[in-house]
C-alpha cells in the first residue's frame, strides 16, 4: 500500500481534514453501536495516529457514549450534516484515534483485515474468508497484527 497524504471530510462539506500518515489497522465492526451509527450491517474503522490527523476546516462537535464493550467512546462529528469523522476510544491510548474511513476521498487501496464483534453481525452477512474474525473486541495487538498480514499479502 502506498503511503500518501489523504483528504477527507463530511457529506455537506463543512468539515474537511488531511491524514498525513498510514493507517495502523482497518476493520469492519459488527457491534450494535456501529450498526446503528452507520445505518447498515457494520461500520468501518481505521486507527491512525492523532498527530497525523489535521482538521483543515470546520469545527467538530462531540458526544460521549458507552460502547457494547462497556468502554467509554467520544465521537466527533459535523454539527451540520451529522457525519461522524472519528472517535477517541478507551481501547486506544491518547496518541491514536479511530477514523471513519468512509469520510476519506480515496480509499481504493485500503482493505479491511478483520471483522470484529461478529457475535452480533447480521445473519445474512457472509464473512469474507480473507479477514480474521473476532467474536467480540480483540486486543489492539491482534487487530494491528491482522492488518500487517494484509499489507504484506
Amino acid at each position: 500500500m502506498k503511503i500518501q497524504k489523504r483528504k477527507g471530510g463530511c457529506q455537506c462539506g463543512v468539515i474537511s481534514y488531511e491524514l498525513l500518515g498510514p493507517p495502523i489497522t482497518l476493520y469492519r465492526c459488527h457491534c450494535t453501536d456501529c450498526q446503528t451509527a452507520s445505518g447498515s450491517a457494520f461500520g468501518m474503522s481505521m486507527w491512525v495516529k492523532k498527530d497525523d490527523f489535521k482538521l483543515t476546516s470546520g469545527i467538530l462537535k462531540s458526544f460521549v457514549r458507552i460502547a457494547d464493550s462497556n468502554a467509554k467512546v467520544e465521537s466527533f462529528f459535523c454539527g451540520s450534516c451529522g457525519v461522524r469523522i472519528y472517535a477517541k476510544a478507551a481501547v486506544l491510548d491518547s496518541e491514536h484515534i479511530v477514523l471513519k474511513p468512509g469520510t476519506l476521498q480515496d480509499t481504493d487501496d485500503l482493505r479491511p483485515s478483520a471483522d470484529i464483534w461478529i457475535e452480533s453481525k447480521q445473519e445474512w452477512f457472509e464473512l469474507p474468508t480473507d479477514t480474521k474474525h473476532f467474536q467480540g473486541q480483540p486486543l489492539p495487538e491482534e487487530l494491528i497484527g491482522s492488518y500487517e498480514e494484509v499489507k504484506l499479502s
